[in-house]
């Protein structure tokens, strides 16, 4: 059994369940979290229904807010809410502050697939697109601030024919745009074949943070085993995920520096590991790098489940570098 690095502290309990929510929630997990002017935001992803009899109904996203990063108000009503003809849904928001400004990375289900998007907002109830994929291609994170002039993000294209039509293989690559409109000038950063805690697929996690070594970056990575049966409301659920941690050069944040050959973050308390709608998933939505260098990692456990994780950012570092 994979175990966390002994360099993270879990906080013991969640930091957001549905019980905190003011209007119907069941399942809270995959939030983005940003830091402005010292306050603590959290964007998250809520699957609302009824969670004691397991019954989903939909979508939609809610913002919370924290003075400290742990203990969290939500706000009373759900935020920047989108569906027509098209859109089915959006959902897993990522938050990156550039400039000052609020940036929204998310997934939207549309009718003709999978698309991942590019906002940004002012208030969280509404928000100005400026761009959506073709499909399909999600996961997408943001870096903070221009590099060599360019905004630049990672992202996860989901190949099937060109790939592995019996199996997912999915990579982490990263794009470059003028304007947060155009994207291209795209090349591959790490491949699933390189990840030994990965049999299945990988690809982004929360927003990368600058350090003076790097960008440093968490990633997801999935490890299928089939001989797992019933883990969660599913009749069957065979994925474990885990969090995987990575260091990208500075000026140009598709070459890797470094990275952990094993996982960051893996399942282990009762809220990750015994119940939820699917359990033994881990999914970093969220970092946070304070002025003392202490990092906070926000992640959705058992899609069920927003929690906390800190490490102290030279630890990191020396993850990615000597492992």
């Amino acid at each position: 059994m994979r175990k966390s690095s002994p360099v993270i502290k879990k906080l013991e309990k969640p930091v957001l369940t549905y019980k905190d929510i003011p209007y119907n929630a069941a399942l809270i997990f995959n939030a983005g979290v940003a830091k402005v002017d010292g306050k603590y935001v959290m964007l998250f992803r809520n699957d609302y229904g009824d969670y004691e009899n397991q019954i989903l109904k939909g979508t939609n996203l809610g913002v919370a807010r924290s003075d400290d990063g742990i203990h969290w108000v939500a706000d009373p009503e759900p935020a920047l809410a989108m569906k027509d003809d098209e859109v089915l849904r959006i959902y897993d928001p990522r938050l990156t502050v550039i400039d000052g400004k609020m940036h929204i990375c998310f997934a939207q289900d549309t009718v003709h697939g999978l698309r991942g998007g590019i906002a940004t907002t002012d208030d969280f109830k509404s928000m100005t697109i400026h761009s959506l994929s073709a499909p399909d291609n999600r996961n997408m994170v943001l870096f903070p601030e221009k590099i060599n002039g360019m905004y630049v993000r990672l992202e996860r294209p989901m190949p099937i024919y060109s790939r592995n039509r019996d199996k997912d293989t999915f990579d982490i690559w990263c794009s470059r745009s003028p304007d947060l409109r155009y994207w291209g000038d795209t090349e591959l950063v790490l491949g699933v074949e390189h990840v030994p805690f990965a049999n299945d697929k990988i690809g982004p996690a929360a927003p990368p943070v600058k350090t003076d070594r790097g960008w440093l970056t968490t990633f997801h990575a999935v490890e299928i085993d089939e001989s797992r049966g019933k883990h969660g409301w599913e009749d069957k659920w065979t994925k474990m995920y885990y969090a995987g941690i990575m260091l990208l050069d500075l000026n140009d944040p598709s070459k890797v520096i470094g990275y952990s050959k094993e996982p960051l973050i893996t399942p282990e308390l009762p809220h990750e590991t015994d119940v939820g709608f699917r359990t033994d998933v881990i999914f970093p939505g969220g970092m946070i790098l304070e002025d003392n260098g202490e990092v906070k990692i926000y992640y959705g456990a058992a899609d069920t489940v927003e929690c906390l994780a800190t490490a102290d950012v030279n630890d990191l570092i020396d993850l990615c570098l000597n492992s």
